[in-house]
Parts: C-alpha cells; structure tokens; sequence
C-alpha cells in the first residue's frame, strides 16, 4: 500500500478526489495538503477561513499540512515553501500526490514538472470525467457543498454561497464548466459520506475583491 498526500482545496473535487483514493485499497492517505494565505488565514482562492478547513480536517480524521503563502506570493515563493513541505513527507514514505483535477492540460504538465524534480509522482483519479456528471455526482454520493467564491467575468453574485445542487447547476450558464475547472467558481464541503460528521457554519457577508472575485464568507458554528 503507498502512501499519498492529497492536495486538499477544501472544494468539492479535492472531496470527490479524496473519495476515490480512499475506496482504491492500493493507496493510504498521509495527510491533507493546503495552501493557506498566511495574512487572511484563508484557504488561498477559495476564502474559507482556517478554523472551518481545520475542522473539516477533523472530521474526515486526517492530519492537516497547511502550506503558507503570503498574500500575492510569486510563483517562486509558492513553489519553494510547497517544494519544502512536499520534501519532508517524500522523506517520511509519502512518493505521491492526489490532486482532483479534471482536464487542464497545462496544469497537470506543470505538477507533474514539479514533483519529478522531488521524486515524486502525480495521482488524477478525476482526470478526463465528464464535467457534468462529476458535478451531479456530488450529490448523488450525498456530498453536501456550497459555493464560497464566484469570477463575476463567468458569474453573477447570485452564485456565490449558494448550494451545490441540480438547481444551482441548471442555472449555470452555458459557457461555465459545470465543476468551475476554469476557476469560475470554488466550494466547500462541509458533509459526506466520508465525514465523521457535518461542519457547522452559518453565512456571513458577500464580497467583491479585486473588482472581480465574490467571496462568501462562512462563519463557524457550535460544533455539535
């Protein structure tokens, strides 16, 4: 059995992704892998404040490695702070990375780039899966996920902090991926059938970044 990090956005195909690896009984999940904006302490692109991925790390039974960038971090500042991190668990046993991309070419190309550098291999078990189906799978493996950032370039305000269901995906509009793998959107996952039990939050304030980018902040419950 290899051990695997998986990179973990805290989103819905970090989630899908995660589920495939645990059902694939050559793998065994080391540990989530975050990148976090150390200034907001916010899941970097998605807004997701650090107390709710914590939490949902706690719930799934993983141990959280958070990768911290600063604010507008270059790519050589991402790539050296994530290139140290990734070093130390290829050190530990872990060879491989688990990541939920779908059909990014470029992207792809240039993880794989960077972990041969280290040693190490690229795992895509969502790789070349039909968009649309993906999305309603979500639901349909009782994933529970609400959008926490919207590009108002590909959507309206309406989008951001809103479930991720049959209705949210028949009003995208036709242009949009229905995952948001052009980063027209990104979630959260706060319930599934991987979860010990549901994240608790309740919705805040919705706002506009960078004259573009709608987050939808999501505030902390009582745990149960």
């Amino acid at each position: 059995m290899e051990n695997v990090l998986v990179s973990w956005s805290g989103g819905k195909d970090s989630a899908i992704a995660l589920y495939e690896i645990l059902n694939n009984k050559d793998y065994q999940v080391s540990a989530l892998l975050t990148t976090v904006t150390e200034d907001y302490d916010r899941i970097s692109m998605h807004g997701v404040r650090s107390s709710l991925l914590e939490r949902q790390a706690a719930s799934l039974g993983f141990l959280l490695e958070k990768v911290l960038i600063p604010k507008n971090a270059s790519n050589e500042e991402y790539e050296s702070n994530m290139g140290q991190v990734l070093a130390k668990y290829k050190e530990a046993g872990s060879g491989s990375v688990v990541f939920g991309d779908i059909f990014l070419e470029d992207l792809r190309k240039y993880r794989e780039d960077k972990l041969a550098g280290l040693g190490m291999r690229g795992i895509f078990p969502l790789w070349k899966k039909d968009t649309r189906e993906l999305a309603r799978s979500l639901s349909t493996l009782g994933f529970k996920a609400i959008t926490t950032c919207v590009d108002s370039q590909a959507l309206g305000r309406q989008f951001v902090g809103r479930m991720i269901d049959e209705q949210f995906l028949t009003e995208l509009p036709a242009a949009v991926d229905p995952c948001g793998e052009n980063g027209e959107y990104h979630s959260f996952v706060f319930d599934g059938p991987i979860f010990k039990n549901s994240v608790a939050f309740t919705i805040g304030e919705v706002v506009l970044r960078e004259n573009r980018f709608y987050y939808c902040d999501l505030i902390p419950g009582e745990r149960g």
